[in-house]
């Protein structure tokens, strides 16, 4: 059976009872639940319901157990499609600028476009996988949105998106003999086409790997960094009448708290001074987007090391774009004075943050072997260049 027939035996009526019947199965018990389903039903259906049933509960992180639940994936679709929020928080953001249709290129599965059909927004997903189509379509119409997304099966090069309002690509940014693509130009398709796509359309956004090389922006966009959770998930180019060319953001989801700095108002490189008593820890998107120094202002604060993107600061201060840190003990790097410390302070639950130190945090703490009640945070750095181990604990 190919991997369409397959799909489609999903979608049978036998093919449903099964996806219930499995939906819930712990793997360990798979071999058993598999011998016992394949005497009524035909074994690759088994197999297929059960490997159905093993990617929504892997999806059930980026869609939620409700979606997950009713959604059909492929590996690749769990492994690369949107977190159903950053995709939520993208379609608002075309829905408030008025977008009503967007060409959704390199559809995948159709996450973007279930947020964007959520939205109110007409979406036409393009993707030239076979398989990849017929997922995206039954994933509309599980949802109830198959009257607003539209799904062609095409190469994304050859589809003419006049008279839609925006145009967001996803370009592959993976290869199965490669893995991960750091070079935009090696994107499917490359970065340079996808611009070209997204300024044919009012309002153009292409998602993009969050370690885009900066010198690889074009100038004429605005380069967002998106966080969820306080981990970055991705990077967005927008472009259009609206986008201020050369800007760049930094969103940190759920709450949505963003900074957004035009080329004009960008801060220059924080100044580097002594540790004070307070460390804060730039969001993941702060650091990408090259704004840490915005928040190093907004604290009253300088940089440890020229370096590293750790922020100190003599008053405490809450900020949705760092995470604090109340430092009690800064020591040159030293395995046995640590483990000193840590022994007179009874730290049994010990958190090991890492930032331009060689040291692996699992390979310190089983050096240390911390006991006892209390528990403390201690920082792998640099400070003013030297290595440095600093000892705190979070503000509460």
């Amino acid at each position: 059976m190919n991997d369409l027939a397959s799909f489609a035996s999903l979608r049978t009526p036998e093919g449903r009872a099964l996806l219930d019947a499995v939906r819930d199965t712990d793997p360990a018990d798979e071999l058993a639940v598999a011998t016992r389903l394949r005497r009524e039903h035909p074994a690759e259906l088994v197999s297929a319901a059960l490997g159905q049933a093993r990617l929504r509960q892997r999806a059930v992180a980026k869609f939620g157990a409700a979606d997950a639940g009713r959604m059909f994936f492929t590996p690749n679709g769990v492994e690369q499609s949107t977190r159903a929020s950053v995709a939520t928080y993208r379609a608002e953001r075309f829905r408030a600028v008025g977008v009503r249709s967007v060409a959704d290129l390199c559809c995948g599965i159709g996450g973007d476009a279930i947020a964007f059909a959520r939205a109110g927004i007409r979406v036409l997903a393009v993707d030239r996988d076979p398989l990849t189509c017929e997922v995206a379509r039954a994933n509309a119409d599980a949802l109830g949105l198959a009257g607003l997304v539209e799904v062609r099966e095409a190469d994304v090069t050859e589809v003419d998106t006049a008279g839609y309002e925006a145009v967001f690509v996803d370009p592959a940014r993976r290869s199965s003999g490669r893995g991960r693509i750091f070079d935009p130009e090696s994107y499917s398709p490359p970065l340079s086409w996808a611009v070209s796509a997204a300024l044919k359309a009012p309002i153009g956004v292409l998602k993009i790997a969050p370690g885009i090389p900066h010198e690889a922006i074009p100038a004429d966009a605005t380069a967002e960094w998106v966080s969820d959770g306080g981990d970055v998930k991705e990077a967005m180019l927008w472009f259009g009448a609206n986008v201020t060319p050369g800007a760049r953001r930094a969103t940190l989801l759920p709450a949505a708290a963003g900074i957004h700095v035009t080329p004009d108002s960008m801060l220059p490189d924080p100044e580097v001074r002594p540790v004070g008593r307070y460390l804060y820890e730039p969001d993941g998107a702060v650091i990408r987007a090259h704004l840490v120094a915005e928040v190093a202002d907004d604290l009253e604060g300088g940089l440890i090391d020229p370096t590293i993107a750790y922020v100190t600061a003599d008053a405490p201060h809450h900020t949705p774009y760092a995470t604090g840190y109340a430092i009690t003990d800064e020591l040159p790097f030293n395995v046995k004075k640590l483990k000193a410390l840590l022994r007179e302070r009874e730290v049994g639950i010990l958190t090991v943050k890492k930032r331009g130190s060689a040291v692996e945090p699992e390979e310190l703490r089983r050096k240390v072997k911390p006991q006892g009640p209390n528990s403390a945070t201690v920082f792998l750095t640099r400070v003013a260049g030297a290595p440095t181990m600093l000892v705190g604990h979070p503000l509460k």
